[in-house]
């Protein structure tokens, strides 16, 4: 049995800390509001996030980090992207011993560009880091949160400590993969909420199966070209964390990202759509992180070009879909493997 602290009381952190708890580990979960951590240390729910779901009763809520931390040295980061360097300022000032911190959060971070790894590197000093794991794939918290079958990557640039976060998570409804390439697992699990906000607005142009099947696989090819100029495997593109996640979030109705998508793409605007929906839409700040970066890299990225203007730029939905398909003539292969 390991002692786990879950930063973030959201519907992906309770449904983490309901995995963790069936497989027999004590787990400590932080939230910064009162009413929902006393939810769950007296109801045994959380009907904010996870309506009708009852958590296991050993899972205990706490306001307060440094009590959340105590005797801690497995911490699961699952808080918004924009959250998380004030989050590791705080868990810097009250650890006491080497810790392996995992995050399941998606995104990059705004002007810096910087993965979340990479902020956990920069925020927590080396002696207090015992290893760093992200774990990312297919998995909206709601069927979690059901126990129902879902596969994850756990990944890490030391194979034993992904394997270490394997054996903690892994059940008969929630398996986990192992892997290396810690970049592309990152930047899959943020640019596919780029193409799932695409997806929506092609869902709420009315434009059909034809429009937005070319929009994944298209935004599939721009996610493997940014990945590999920065270092990434492009064979992790297909797998869980790159192709898996993008397709769930680009077709699931739990999908923030392909909700706020579809509000657009039938007129609404951007701060109605983010401040109305209840939860971080992450990949709203992503389009912007995943444009400048693409420019940055001389890297062709049309769909997030497209997505990216409509957000910050106020160019309209069929603006947008016709710069997509006004666009010179290219041939498949050429355009795909150019990397």
């Amino acid at each position: 049995m390991k002692k786990v602290t879950v930063i973030g009381a959201g519907s992906w952190g309770t449904a983490l800390s309901m995995v963790l708890a069936d497989n027999g580990h004590q787990v400590n979960i932080w939230g910064k509001s009162q009413a929902p951590i006393n939810e769950m240390n007296e109801n045994h729910t959380n009907e904010v996030y996870l309506p009708g779901i009852s958590l296991p009763e050993t899972i205990r809520g706490y306001t307060w980090l440094e009590e959340a931390l105590i005797d801690t040295q497995i911490i699961l980061l699952v808080v918004p992207t924009k959250a998380i360097r004030g989050v590791l300022k705080q868990i810097r000032e009250f650890a006491q011993t080497p810790l392996t911190i995992i995050h399941a959060s998606k995104g990059l971070e705004q002007v810096t560009y910087k993965r979340i790894s990479q902020m956990i590197e920069e925020e927590i000093p080396r002696e207090l880091v015992k290893d760093i794991v992200i774990l990312s794939g297919p998995s909206h918290a709601e069927e979690v949160a059901l126990r129902h079958p879902t596969t994850v990557v756990a990944a890490a640039e030391n194979l034993q400590a992904a394997e270490n976060v394997q054996q903690l998570f892994m059940n008969a409804y929630f398996r986990v993969y192992t892997n290396t390439d810690v970049i592309g697992v990152e930047l899959g699990g943020a640019l596919k909420n780029v193409i799932a906000l695409g997806a929506g607005i092609s869902d709420g142009l009315g434009y059909g199966d034809n429009a937005k099947t070319a929009l994944i696989t298209r935004g599939l090819a721009e996610m493997t070209r940014l990945g590999v100029a920065m270092g990434a495997n492009p064979l992790t593109f297909s797998g869980l964390t790159g192709f898996g996640d993008l397709v769930v979030t680009c077709t699931s109705r739990h999908s923030r990202n392909w909700r706020a998508g579809n509000l657009l793409g039938k007129g609404h605007k951007v701060d109605e759509v983010v401040n109305n929906m209840g939860m971080v839409v992450e990949g709203v700040p992503t389009s912007q992180a995943a444009y400048e970066l693409g420019k940055k890299l001389d890297v062709e990225m049309p769909i997030t070009t497209a997505i990216y203007e409509m957000i910050f730029k106020g160019i309209n939905a069929k603006e947008a879909v016709d710069f997509l398909m006004n666009r010179a003539g290219k041939e498949e292969d050429e355009e795909v493997l150019m990397l």
